[in-house]
């Protein structure tokens, strides 16, 4: 599998791969004391299966630990991630139940 460049989209809010024509994406919001809430995953049809998503919430997610930032995975795919990989969860806000 390649490994892909994260870009911190903040205009838009989002973090993205740029792999040919698509842009796999994951949607957030900071807020100004340091929460991030992952808000929506979204990867092509063309793409899926390729493991571009578990890539991209990997990369996300070591972005968010780098910043110090509290995550919040409002997105499912973002929960279920961190649920298979647990160690995650030590970026998790606290209080947040992911299951």
């Amino acid at each position: 599998m390649d490994d892909y460049e994260l870009i911190d989209n903040k205009e838009k809010h989002q973090y993205e791969f740029h792999i040919g024509k698509y842009v796999p994406r994951i949607e957030y919001i900071i807020t100004k004391n340091g929460e991030i809430y992952l808000t929506h995953t979204e990867v092509p049809v063309a793409l899926e299966g390729k493991g571009v998503s578990s890539q991209l919430v990997e990369k996300v997610l070591k972005d968010i630990e780098r910043q110090d930032l509290r995550l919040v995975p409002l997105c499912p795919f973002v929960a279920g991630y961190i649920q298979k990989h647990p160690d995650w969860r030590r970026i998790v806000m606290r209080g947040i139940n992911i299951g």
